[in-house]
């Protein structure tokens, strides 16, 4: 065993999954239209072998055998989302139909023994909010504090562990910025503003759960945070200043921007000062600094699949006159999951947690998603059926615990660790394409849920604490 192969005993296990990705039941309990199962609607041929929004992984009917499997597996918690469109109606008031699925599946989740840790957005607005401006709109943000509000007087005598955004970096890239999502925006600046509006919503919303838990309406010992696809960012050996102001933006916009709001309740000036030298202006009322200030959060939720590898542009505007601060570098020595095209770099796990313990020394975080997505998983199936997975996936999971372990031993506030998508589950345009779970889902078979290979190894793990 080399040093860096155990973990602490209080180191939790957890699984990491969301309601629009798991749920199915798309159109029952109350449920309204949110934008995926609007861009479904409009064109199914964008999604993977046509498979929409509508059947998730068909948790609904699954609930009670996926967190026994959670809780046989080792995992003492499970993170899910609330999706905003079935807790709340057209006019954003409270749907008793949707209350009641929520209550119900938090009650199968703790009586297997796992502790449901909550967040409140995943990517999926209603779409009529969508049509009111989104999360350009002062509106919609306020409707967004509101549901919040909501979700912390339903559920605070329940939940301990809640969230307010996933990955909020995520939406404004996806839908504004690349045009990779419905609407199909490509628009730098609005995509900030995006960004902008749901930081503000972020902070309204955690100033809601501190006014509901100062009146007893969240229980004492609950804490908020927020989980976001921190991208450690690197740049090639001997940087040209024009390098590395490309690795500063890009961790700007993408990492300080977060942290900063979570620790601090402030935005870092100095990117705020540049997105304005080039035309982009946030759009800051008087009252948003006594806003922002109340962003600060309990704990935090830290993303990781692979790093930000940039260099200086080429060009400083694109075809579409949007800025450009970085473009992509390419590392000669990358590992690369070929079926995501995402680099595979363990060590970027360990770079952000020395990053957390100099300049963000008293914020406890966990890793509450990472995982790995195989195309043709199912061409590993073996006689027996079961999928033969470990040759790819075990090293994958080891070499972060390993680098986890090392964080921790080297003081690091890394509390925990969640796999994402334990259980296969439906992933936006991608749908089932690309699988990450220790645990099949077997469309042909009415959903059915059967371990891998890799459920064996990384039961031990979660069971032991040891990195075998």
């Amino acid at each position: 065993m080399t040093e860096h192969d155990a973990l602490p005993q209080d180191f939790f296990f957890g699984a990491a999954l969301s309601g629009p990705q798991t749920e199915g039941a798309w159109q029952s309990y109350g449920k309204i239209e949110n934008v995926w199962d609007t861009w479904s609607n409009l064109d199914l041929g964008a999604f993977h072998n046509r498979v929409g929004s509508y059947g998730g992984n068909d948790m609904t009917r699954h609930a009670d055998e996926d967190f026994g499997l959670f809780a046989r597996l080792g995992f003492s918690s499970a993170r899910t989302s609330i999706q905003w469109s079935r807790l709340m109606d057209e006019n954003n008031q409270l749907n008793p139909e949707g209350a009641k699925y929520y209550h119900r599946l938090f009650a199968k989740a703790r009586q297997a023994g796992v502790e449901p840790f909550v967040n409140l957005y995943h990517f999926d607005m209603p779409t009529y909010l969508l049509r009111r401006g989104g999360w350009e709109s002062r509106e919609v943000v306020e409707a967004y504090a509101t549901y919040a509000a909501c979700a912390f007087a339903e559920f605070g005598q329940e939940i301990e562990r809640w969230f307010t955004f996933n990955e909020p970096i995520v939406e404004p890239e996806a839908r504004y910025e690349e045009g990779r999502w419905y609407p199909f925006v490509k628009d730098y600046a609005r995509a900030r503003k995006v960004q902008y509006g749901i930081t503000l919503a972020h902070a309204l919303a955690v100033d809601a759960f501190r006014t509901a838990q100062q009146a007893g309406v969240v229980r004492e010992d609950a804490r908020i945070g927020l989980i976001n696809c921190f991208t450690p960012p690197y740049t090639r050996e001997n940087p040209t200043a024009a390098d590395l102001e490309a690795v500063r933006m890009t961790d700007g916009i993408n990492n300080r921007w977060w942290l900063d709001l979570v620790t601090k309740g402030t935005l870092p000036q100095d990117v705020i000062n540049t997105l304005a030298e080039h035309g982009v202006r946030l759009p800051m009322r008087a009252s948003d600094e006594q806003i922002l200030s109340r962003g600060v959060v309990d704990w935090l939720g830290f993303n990781y699949y692979h790093p930000a590898r940039v260099q200086a542009p080429g060009r400083s505007v694109d075809e579409l006159g949007n800025p450009v601060f970085a473009e992509p570098y390419v590392w000669p020595d990358a590992v690369m999951n070929e079926s995501r095209g995402w680099e595979i770099y363990p060590k970027g796990i360990y770079d952000f947690a020395m990053t957390m313990r100099r300049d963000y020394p008293d914020l406890e975080w966990f890793v509450s998603e990472n995982g790995i997505g195989i195309e043709e998983d199912h061409s590993e199936r073996d006689e027996s059926g079961r999928i033969r997975d470990a040759a790819y996936r075990v090293p994958f999971v080891r070499d972060h615990l390993r680098w986890i372990a090392r964080a921790i031993d080297e003081g690091a506030k890394c509390r925990g660790y969640h796999y994402w998508g334990v259980i296969d589950c439906w992933s936006w345009n991608n749908a089932f394409k690309n699988r990450y779970g220790f645990v099949e889902v077997d469309l042909a078979h009415d959903y059915a849920r059967v371990p891998k290979e890799s459920a064996d190894w990384i039961s031990r793990v979660a069971h032991t604490h040891q990195i075998l």
